[in-house]
């Protein structure tokens, strides 16, 4: 069976080659005609909406082991996205019914029955929240914040909480679910316009700003964490990291989460890793990755704990998006100039 919606071709960006340093058009092949995927028995077909950009994009074009195989040179490029169904074999879902899952940077996704009973594709409810809301607060980037702070950071009423990359997708939720749970909140980001935003907008009680100068997070930590720092919610990696190792309170718990800072970083460089690392043992620390596909099954709790937060304004969701699956390449760019505001989408219809 073949869908027939309105759209006579599959757009696609396949990745052509490995990038060396910073991703650009030239490292994928717009497919501007590609055949819409047939729906086999059990699977379904689904029109992509709305698509997640995120750092983790960057590591996943990288040849090596990593938590989760890379994209195949030729292969659609992976993300994670909000769709409709548009042809249906599977009594589960019907068309027109809103999901998500790891739709890739393309028009139209088709899953099978496997991938299905896998999870790949989600029903969800838009009474919870907009499309943007679950690809942000509700998506990968808030499964990724609660986890993290609650279950690897063990974050806990009165502890002194920083978060770099405060006002991207992932540190927004940080922020804002440690505010709820009692915490001292202190964001690091960068410009004076994400630093208000943080603190005017999204509650927390101090934002440092990166930008300002070499000293800037240094002397920020020494007058926003003057006991030290609890839990480091760590976004960035690379000199923030080190920084933040020097101001460590004992018992605390370091949650690396990501390293934007590192991964343009050409493929043979390797990428730096902390040189304070002695704080952990001085301050009798530990500092511990996370992945959030590792709480999968878990999804649901936090989903419903996060869209009463959202329901009863206690949480904000900010999305910046981008038009246009064509401009792909360009967006993804954003993030790794600092150039977005909030969680970073492309709409593509």
């Amino acid at each position: 069976m073949t869908a027939t919606p309105a759209t006579p071709a599959n757009r696609q960006f396949r990745l052509a080659r490995r990038p060396q340093g910073a991703a650009t058009r030239e490292d994928f092949d717009f497919v501007a005609d590609a055949p819409i995927p047939a729906v086999e028995e059990g699977g379904v077909l689904v029109r992509t909406e709305l698509l997640s950009l995120d750092p983790a994009m960057r590591g996943w074009m990288n040849e090596g082991r990593s938590y989760i195989p890379p994209v195949g040179i030729g292969e659609v490029m992976r993300a994670g996205g909000i769709g409709r169904i548009v042809a249906s074999r599977n009594p589960g879902f019907a068309e027109g019914d809103a999901v998500s899952g790891l739709l890739g940077i393309q028009d139209f996704a088709a899953f099978g029955h496997a991938q299905i009973q896998r999870g790949d594709v989600r029903r969800i409810d838009l009474a919870a929240g907009t499309p943007g809301q679950w690809l942000n607060v509700l998506g990968m980037p808030g499964m990724t914040a609660y986890f993290g702070l609650l279950d690897v950071g063990l974050a806990k009423a009165g502890d002194t909480v920083v978060v770099s990359g405060a006002a991207g997708a992932v540190g927004q939720t940080v922020g804002q679910l440690a505010k709820i749970k009692g915490c001292r909140t202190v964001g690091i980001a960068g410009g004076p316009a994400k630093c208000d935003w943080v603190v005017k907008e999204l509650g927390f009680d101090a934002c440092i700003d990166y930008k300002a100068g070499p000293q800037a997070v240094r002397e920020g930590l020494k007058q926003h964490a003057p006991r030290g720092v609890d839990v480091y919610f760590d976004n960035v990696g690379g000199d923030i990291l080190d920084t933040v190792l020097a101001k460590l309170a004992p018992k605390a718990r370091i949650v690396i989460c990501g390293a934007i800072s590192q991964y343009n970083n050409a493929n043979s460089a390797p990428t730096a890793g902390p040189r304070n690392y002695l704080s952990l043992l001085v301050n009798r620390a530990r500092m511990e990755g996370m992945v959030v596909f590792d709480y999968a099954d878990r999804y649901p709790q936090a989903i419903a704990e996060l869209a009463g937060y959202l329901k009863d304004g206690r949480m904000k969701s900010r999305e910046d998006v981008v038009d246009g699956l064509e401009n792909f390449p360009e967006a993804l760019a954003k993030l790794f100039s600092g150039g977005n505001f909030g969680k970073l989408v492309l709409k593509v219809a």
